[in-house]
């Protein structure tokens, strides 16, 4: 064979070993070895927007000091000095999972496998379930929390922690946020996407998880969500915990929530009537949706699905248009 031939074969592989590569990316700080603590279990419920520190270091107390672990599907590692500032950790790291292929790659699963404390940062939660589900991605993460272990998620990352999920799988990048307005005039608009079953935390079971959400007015199309959840037959009483920008809820293992935050804080919602009209093409019509609003420095208990202050109220949907029993009629 000729040496010109040789070399070009040699080429050909060469890309198609880059073609397979795992194209994730992993950046550490603090030790270089992973040490196994005693971690506690906790969920930090963040709804996007500022950062708040509170709750970054209750995910760090409740990794009792061992590696910390921040996943995202695009971006850099900019958490890891936030982070590596606010808490003493073995480690503080970024790993970068942009791909499905990623998402096999043993050493990206063997990496989760290792972290005491996980968080899920924000962006676009479409590629969190185009590339993570169904994949070793989702069980590490589902062993990390059958192990009880911490983890928390903001935005996007909030947004897949719940059994339900907004999926945003309809929306193309360059589109604005899919409104309330489209989603109560059409429940399955084709951006209406709500999928479920990725992770597995058993107080977030029959619930789906919102964020940004007074800020963005979010609740015609959370109850749109919700509406969808009845009538595809997942569930007649649904739930959903919709956390606002800079707010958080900070749950424990036995299922007590406090709300910390600058923001609006936390609606915990539940379907409680019957869904008279849910189809293409029409209107939304729920009737019975309990809210109770939970402001900052409030505690909820998900058990009960009960909070000891903040305002309870409801809400119902006529064709469309949402009507409050507050007295300044306001769906928040």
């Amino acid at each position: 064979m000729k040496r010109s031939s040789v070399f070009v074969i040699a080429l050909f592989l060469a890309a198609v070993l880059r073609l397979h590569a795992s194209d994730y990316k992993y950046v550490r700080t603090g030790s270089e070895r992973d040490i196994a603590t005693k971690a506690i279990p906790g969920y930090a419920l963040m709804g996007g927007g500022s950062d708040l520190d509170e709750a970054f270091r209750f995910l760090c107390e409740r990794g009792a000091g061992g590696d910390f672990l921040i996943l995202r599907a695009a971006g850099d590692d900019d958490y890891n000095p936030y982070v590596n500032s606010l808490c003493k950790m073995n480690s503080v790291a970024t790993l970068v999972i942009p791909s499905r292929n990623a998402a096999n790659d043993p050493r990206v699963v063997d990496i989760i496998a290792h972290a005491e404390a996980v968080f899920i940062a924000g962006g676009d939660q479409a590629r969190y379930i185009n590339w993570w589900q169904h994949t070793p991605v989702e069980d590490a993460l589902n062993a990390h929390i059958a192990a009880g272990k911490p983890l928390g998620g903001t935005s996007a990352g909030l947004a897949v922690m719940g059994e339900y999920i907004y999926s945003a799988q309809g929306d193309a990048p360059d589109d604005p946020d899919l409104t309330s307005t489209q989603a109560l005039a059409n429940p399955y608009f084709g951006r209406v996407t709500v999928r479920r079953d990725f992770l597995k935390i058993d107080l977030l079971r029959n619930t789906l998880t919102d964020t940004h959400f007074a800020k963005r007015d979010r609740m015609g199309r959370s109850l749109a969500f919700l509406a969808r959840i009845v009538q595809d037959g997942w569930s007649a009483n649904p739930r959903e915990i919709a956390v606002d920008e800079k707010s958080a809820v900070l749950l424990e293992s036995d299922g007590q929530a406090r709300v910390i935050g600058l923001g609006k804080g936390a609606y915990f919602m539940q379907i409680n009537g019957d869904v008279p009209t849910c189809r293409a093409g029409t209107p939304l019509t729920l009737h019975g949706v309990s809210i109770h609003h939970a402001p900052r420095n409030t505690r909820f208990n998900l058990n009960a699905w009960t909070g000891s202050d903040g305002d309870s109220y409801s809400l119902l949907v006529e064709k469309g248009r949402i009507s409050s029993t507050q007295p300044n009629g306001t769906s928040y």
